[in-house]
């Protein structure tokens, strides 16, 4: 956590949305490579081989056999992502100070007093923060149950 404030700290990006961006896309390449890469590898490689007798180039095989194939796999994989870096807390306190650039999870824990706490706030705003995740769940269902249980075989 220290380099990683320092490095804000000495890049500028201190207490900016460009700073939690520049982490979470730096943070969430490794999940999401290695996510995807699953995905491709359990694709028949007989529909690649077949593409390539016909001719077709690397990104056309890329775009017109593998990109569609993967798409419950990307609708599981933004669901995912989105709900983490949506619900980061420990990190968005580290690199943000302040309301400026603060998430919501972070607006939702400063709601909590040091004596007393309103309850009602509180829950009100994390019924809120959930919203956003919950709503993107349902709208892209079909397709996050079909990407988790892709290449899935009985017995």
């Amino acid at each position: 956590m220290i380099p990683v404030r320092d490095m804000a700290l000495k890049v500028g990006l201190f207490n900016s949305v460009w700073a939690l961006v520049i982490f979470h896309v730096s943070f969430q390449t490794g999940f999401c490579t290695l996510f995807l890469r699953n995905f491709i590898k359990q694709l028949p490689f007989e529909m690649i081989e077949a593409a390539r007798v016909e001719g077709a180039s690397e990104w056309t095989i890329y775009l017109r056999i593998v990109l569609p194939l993967i798409r419950p796999a990307l609708a599981a994989l933004g669901i995912l992502v989105f709900t983490f870096v949506w619900n980061d807390y420990f990190w968005a306190l580290c690199l943000t100070q302040g309301d400026d650039a603060a998430p919501i999870t972070v607006g939702v824990a400063a709601l909590k007093g040091q004596w007393t706490t309103a309850w009602n706030l509180v829950a009100a705003g994390s019924v809120l923060a959930a919203l956003p995740s919950v709503l993107m769940f349902f709208a892209m269902q079909k397709h996050f149950v079909a990407g988790l249980t892709f290449g899935a075989s009985k017995g």
